[in-house]
């Protein structure tokens, strides 16, 4: 079993909440958790979380992590058009190069146009994480593109429901499995005005769920691995081998 754990770092519960909770709080202690677990993830990160907590973004870096765009705003790609879009990519990816090498993507609320996948091309993403498994659009026709496309496997909040459903939950996804979390889950959002989903066992205790997923994986022998790595992996599997 190979498991991407990812990231997406961005302001609290966009587009209900404003505040950066998630990033004074939630962030460090995910971080110290995936320190202590040996855990390396993928955190895609918007340009304006990057420019205001830029030594949260050389901490990820400097623990080993991949460090992937998510846009620069958290705006959402299917209400821009193409100028938007482009001004949006570029820009984050102008901020976030300047930590480290980016070369993975994931837009906002996981809906990015088919339109606008050359402008990834044309700002030298390598990988797109812009699907998901359980979304009904990833079944839909999609634009031939150099990219690799690598959806995520389960929403969040999953990850949060009790432990033998998520148990069951889990298990039938199928290798390799891409998880993602907020770090806004990691602040006690219980009593905010949100959907159930966003709020319901948020702060410690959804960290400590996080902690039993990982170490569930570890002990079933699973490999994590960063995006950037899953996508490496895939291109491998996809030259011809010749005996």
């Amino acid at each position: 079993m190979i498991v991407a754990f990812t990231v997406d770092l961005e302001q609290d519960c966009p587009p209900f909440l404003s505040g950066f909770r998630g990033m004074e709080q939630g962030f460090p202690a995910l971080a110290d958790l995936l320190a202590r677990l040996h855990v390396p993830a993928t955190f895609f990160t918007t340009g304006d979380v990057a420019a205001r907590y830029p030594n949260a973004v050389r901490r990820l870096v400097m623990d080993g992590h991949e460090l992937a765009c998510h846009g620069m705003t958290h705006a959402a790609f299917t209400s821009l058009d193409r100028r938007a879009a482009r001004v949006e990519i570029e820009r984050s990816t102008k901020v976030l190069r300047a930590f480290a090498p980016v070369t993975s993507f994931r837009a906002p609320y996981l809906r990015f146009p088919n339109e606008y996948v050359d402008l990834l091309e044309e700002n030298g993403f390598e990988l797109d994480s812009s699907q998901a498994r359980y979304k009904l659009a990833y079944y839909r026709a999609s634009t031939p593109t150099r990219l690799r496309r690598v959806p995520a496997s389960v929403t969040s909040s999953v990850l949060r429901l009790p432990r033998a459903v998520r148990r069951a939950y889990l298990s039938r996804l199928s290798s390799p499995v891409v998880l993602f979390v907020h770090p806004w889950e990691f602040v006690d959002l219980r009593r905010e005005r949100l959907r159930i989903d966003c709020r319901f066992k948020t702060g410690d205790i959804a960290l400590r769920c996080i902690e039993e997923v990982l170490v569930s994986y570890a002990q079933e022998g699973a490999r994590f691995v960063t995006m950037r790595e899953l996508g490496a992996d895939r291109q491998k599997e996809s030259v011809p081998r010749h005996s």
